[in-house]
């Protein structure tokens, strides 16, 4: 029999190790799709893949995909494949923006990550500075953080998919924008995101990294790339934020 000790111990090992990296973050970079709503929950990213193929055949460049590529569930696989084989060109920027409309469409309908609001609101009324680091467009995550109240925790700092997509995570590019802007040391800052892009482009930038994971299969994606601090809620960032642990 496990004595209630031994059961406690390693609970009490991961609340101190989340406490300390939550007391030294002054700056917290957020991913946008994941930690603070589920972008596509009521609107299918499978759709949005599918309207962008469709699109592409609408001009005859069906024949720029793979056959696998054409059913991908994930949207950023076609836009990936195009700027593969036409990088930087109008091509793609007409590409990007029809996946930013679709954004933009599905951010009314986005599910609210649990603890989420009250997390950030709760950060910057305690006097961090925050910012958004992801790889969906600046203009969905600034229209979703209005629709919820939230734009003046983060306002300005918003940073997103530009047109350039060798920018986008795991490339640490929008995260040095994000520590430039607030006049960040990497070391002061923290790095929230659910996917091992976000801790790959925080161990580049040299920031700090928690994790996020809504189900053993993003925990288990995240800790074969490293990470060690993940949790599967927002909720015991909340309460060490507040004191209550």
């Amino acid at each position: 029999m496990t004595s209630d000790t031994a059961q406690t111990e390693p609970v009490a090992t991961e609340t101190e190790n989340l406490r300390e990296v939550i007391n030294r973050a002054r700056f917290v970079l957020f991913d946008f799709d994941g930690p603070i709503c589920r972008l596509f929950a009521g609107h299918s990213a499978e759709d949005v893949a599918r309207d962008l193929v469709d699109w592409l055949a609408r001009q005859g460049l069906r024949g720029l995909l793979t056959e696998e590529e054409r059913v991908h569930p994930d949207p950023m696989v076609v836009l990936y494949a195009v700027d593969r084989r036409h990088p930087q060109s109008d091509l793609v920027t007409e590409l990007e923006e029809r996946l930013t409309q679709q954004e933009l469409k599905a951010a009314p309908s986005a599910w609210p990550t649990p603890y989420a609001d009250p997390l950030i609101r709760t950060w910057s009324a305690v006097g961090a500075r925050l910012a958004i680091a992801t790889n969906n467009s600046a203009r969905t995550a600034a229209s979703y953080l209005a629709s919820r109240d939230l734009a003046g925790c983060f306002a300005p700092n918003i940073y997103g998919r530009t047109q350039n997509l060798r920018h986008l995570k795991p490339d640490p590019h929008c995260l040095n924008r994000a520590l430039n802007a607030l006049g960040a040391a990497p070391s002061a800052a923290l790095m929230i995101g659910d996917a091992p892009s976000d801790f790959h482009a925080a161990q580049q930038a040299g920031v700090p990294f928690l994790g996020y994971a809504r189900n053993e299969d993003k925990e288990k994606l995240l800790r074969d790339a490293g990470a060690e601090d993940v949790v599967g809620s927002l909720e015991p960032v909340l309460r060490v934020l507040r004191g209550q642990v």
